[in-house]
């Protein structure tokens, strides 16, 4: 029962099965009651006949008892006393009576009222009919013998006063051998016909669910590959069809083309800062060996520095790391505005003053990281400064919106292409090849500032600055 077709087959014939058996009880339910409801009118029917026949003054000997074997009729008075039988009516039961032999006064062929009174009295007294009653029968299943064969019937009770004022019972009873017949052929052919259609059923589903199946082993085989293999350039098979098996295919595939990529560029992280910390690493390096074979020629500012770009490389490394980790900000609440006045306040060496365009009193609090979004805010200021020939200026404000804070950053210079607009946030990326590595830096400021955008919420874009160069726009959303 592991396997999904196996559980869908199964799942499917129990469902079948109930609603079947649960259809099959109801069939015949209907059935049988119909067939008892045309009994009981058959039976009605038969004992009106016979009540109306005594209610009119018909002797006993002179009933008309059509159909003895199909309606076998009881007669009984008041004390459960037989009076009339049909005539080949051997044993009954259902009807209450105590027996099927009538009572001696009932043998004579008259009604057991005499017609003559001994007081002298005629027969003008007496009512001409007697009456039925209009009450619905009563009915009861019981058995009849009728010339030496018993069946089952349905028997129906209806009272009639003669003429005489004796009110009779009369019992008279329809076969119930054809709504058994019918009943019992409907039951047979549903006990044999519902194992075959619930076969059919778990077949029909198991064939059906393994070719809908299909394309997932294909799935399942191609990822099995790619993962013995490692090559992510490698794709899953995307079915004709559109459904849920083919969705899942795309997005199998999409999840695999960013893996590739994240892994791609995983690697190319890992070279570009190998080949950056290379550098560094071997000049401090050879001026230390130098310093070893000559103390007079030791460079100390020149190893300070390579000793400080380390540091500085080492330390966009690891936050780039924490990034990729998916770290997340802190949850305080940063004044951008007030943050801004700190950083530009700490930057002493600067070449070019930085102006600051921060209004008073306005409101620029958003949620986030102190320490990131000042570096952030530094990284985009040490570009400018690296770009800027003779102006730099930051400003803060709130977005046109109102649900946002931008801070934006200017400078002078030469600007950002509009095809380059992007590529710049990419990682070790150099605008300028022919400037050196010392004066342009490792190429991650702008790639750690955007990737701390992103973990806040917001986004960091490029346009071309009133002032001819370059603008950095950073948007962060306001706390809700």
């Amino acid at each position: 029962m592991r396997s999904v077709r196996a559980r869908a087959a199964l799942g499917a014939t129990l469902v079948v099965a109930v609603a079947l058996i649960g259809a099959g009880l109801a069939v015949l339910l209907v059935l049988r009651d119909n067939l008892i409801g045309q009994a009981d009118l058959q039976a009605e029917v038969a004992a009106r006949d016979v009540a109306g026949q005594l209610a009119t003054g018909t002797a006993y000997d002179d009933l008309e008892l059509d159909d003895e074997e199909d309606h076998p009729v009881q007669v009984v008075d008041e004390e459960g006393r037989v009076v009339i039988v049909s005539k080949d009516l051997r044993a009954v039961t259902g009807t209450g009576a105590t027996g099927v032999t009538p009572v001696p006064s009932a043998s004579a062929g008259a009604t057991p009222s005499p017609d003559d009174d001994d007081d002298g009295d005629d027969d003008s007294s007496r009512p001409d009919s007697g009456e039925v009653s209009s009450d619905d029968p009563e009915f009861s299943d019981g058995t009849a013998t009728v010339d030496r064969t018993t069946a089952d019937y349905r028997f129906a009770a209806v009272e009639a006063t003669t003429r005489d004022g004796v009110t009779l019972t009369v019992y008279a009873g329809a076969p119930l051998a054809a709504e058994q017949e019918a009943v019992g052929t409907v039951r047979g052919a549903m006990l044999t016909g519902l194992p075959v259609l619930l076969v059919v059923v778990a077949g029909v589903t198991w064939l059906v669910t393994r070719r809908a199946l299909r394309p997932v082993e294909g799935i399942r085989r191609e990822m099995a590959a790619i993962t013995a293999s490692e090559d992510l350039a490698r794709r899953v098979p995307e079915p004709d069809s559109r459904d849920e098996i083919a969705a899942l295919a795309r997005t199998t595939n999409e999840t695999l083309t960013v893996l590739e990529a994240s892994v791609e560029r995983q690697r190319r992280f890992v070279a570009d800062a190998s080949h950056e910390l290379r550098s560094p690493i071997a000049s401090l390096r050879t001026q230390l060996e130098v310093a070893e074979a000559h103390p007079e020629l030791l460079d100390l500012p020149g190893a300070v520095a390579d000793t400080v770009r380390l540091q500085v490389l080492a330390a966009d490394l690891l936050l780039l790391a924490r990034l990729d980790a998916g770290e997340k900000p802190g949850g305080g609440t940063v004044e951008l505005g007030a943050l801004v006045r700190e950083e530009v306040s700490q930057r002493t060496g600067d070449r070019i003053a930085v102006a600051v365009e921060v209004p008073d009193g306005g409101a620029f609090e958003v949620n986030g990281s102190r320490g990131q979004l000042s570096r952030v805010i530094g990284n985009l200021l040490d570009n400018a400064q690296r770009h800027a020939e003779g102006s730099v200026a930051v400003s803060v404000s709130v977005a046109a919106d109102g649900r946002g804070v931008r801070v934006e950053v200017r400078d002078d210079g030469a600007g950002v292409p509009e095809e380059e607009r992007e590529r710049i946030f990419e990682r070790f990326v150099r605008l300028d090849d022919a400037r050196s590595r010392d004066d342009g830096g490792a190429g991650l400021g702008l790639a750690i500032a955007r990737d701390v955008a992103a973990r806040h919420g917001g986004t960091l874009t490029v346009h071309r600055a009133d002032e001819g160069g370059a603008a950095f726009r950073l948007w962060l959303p306001r706390p809700a």
